[in-house]
């Protein structure tokens, strides 16, 4: 009797530690995730394209397919990648975070500089290319499709190196399930609010139909109504957080590599911004202050990479696609 008490005793002492590992994992993955803010906040803005221009019915299998890539994104190949990196090559993860800074510098510029005319988008298929895939609703729902899994990669890549870096020292297994809940976590949240969006003005449109009472009715119209100024907002809500987001990543990591001068003059600037403002406001006058000046800073970079990114790296990228399309047809 007394061994069976042991055991018992053995088996709710492992119990408490399993249970203390997993807040432990949540805890690290939900506050790490908490940094990706500006990628994730682009993902679910850039996301509602892909299902424009589709029926109603096929909105949502569209969406349900679209997070099912991006948690095989995450899971099967971002996160064994980033847990190599973080046990074998750590001084690697400063050069890829400030890779994906740089990325969500151009995209963010790229997108204020398209709104404005001034550049037709690094997506934008080349000269000749061939669009017969438009006139085939099937064949344009698996290239929308695709082309939405492609863009999850970059900016999951980008979400789960920013988690890594945030997480604290710990064992291979607590990194391993902390980055897995951080992937679950944010698909979720990113696609769940994908549906939401998606799917509003049906809602809208329906309780506008049938609400039973003015009230309902009146709000069901305001939806409808509201929706593309939220959208439009939403977009420019994310440009501006890819921005801040990558200038703070690479004023961080220059900080790192020892050029901490930009750094310190935005910190300088910002502590001198605040305390224009009364002493209760002064940390969040600092923050505004620093988040403002790397998102200009962000911005700069970006319309610098700008044509680096559509006149080079986006030719020889269509030129390797079309190269692998071509192949596969002949194969």
């Amino acid at each position: 009797m007394s061994g069976l008490l042991a055991l018992l005793d053995d088996v709710a002492a492992i119990a408490k530690v399993a249970a203390a590992s997993v807040d432990d994992v949540f805890g690290q993955a939900a506050k790490a995730s908490a940094k990706a803010a500006g990628a994730v906040i682009d993902d679910a803005a850039v996301t509602p394209k892909y299902v424009q221009g589709f029926e109603a019915d096929r909105e949502l299998p569209i969406i349900w397919r679209i997070t099912k890539g991006s948690l095989k994104n995450k899971l099967l190949f971002l996160l064994p990648a980033g847990l190599l990196l973080a046990n074998f090559a750590p001084w690697a993860i400063a050069p890829l975070l400030m890779l994906g800074g740089a990325y969500l510098c151009f995209e963010g510029a790229e997108k204020i500089a398209h709104a404005f005319g001034l550049s037709a988008g690094h997506d934008a298929p080349p000269p000749g290319a061939d669009k017969k895939v438009i006139d085939d609703p099937a064949k344009l729902e698996e290239h929308k499709a695709q082309g939405a899994i492609k863009t999850d990669f970059i900016l999951s890549a980008e979400i789960m190196t920013i988690v890594l870096s945030n997480l604290p020292e710990s064992n291979f297994w607590l990194e391993a399930g902390a980055l897995a809940a951080a992937a679950v976590i944010i698909t979720v949240a990113v696609y769940g609010s994908v549906a939401l969006i998606v799917k509003a003005d049906d809602v809208g449109l329906y309780m506008a139909k049938n609400g039973n009472l003015g009230l309902t009715r009146r709000v069901g119209r305001g939806i409808v109504i509201g929706m593309p100024y939220f959208l439009k907002a939403l977009t420019i809500v994310g440009t501006a957080a890819m921005l801040w987001v990558g200038g703070s990543i690479i004023i961080h990591g220059m900080e790192v590599m020892g050029f901490d001068t930009l750094g310190h003059l935005i910190h300088d600037a910002a502590v001198a911004v605040a305390a224009l403002v009364p002493a209760a406001y002064q940390a969040t006058a600092e923050w505004i202050a620093t988040a403002a000046m790397d998102g200009v800073f962000g911005l700069a970079l970006g319309l610098i990479l700008i044509p680096v990114g559509e006149k080079v790296i986006s030719p020889i990228w269509h030129t390797l696609s079309g190269a692998k399309k071509a192949a596969g047809h002949a194969g």
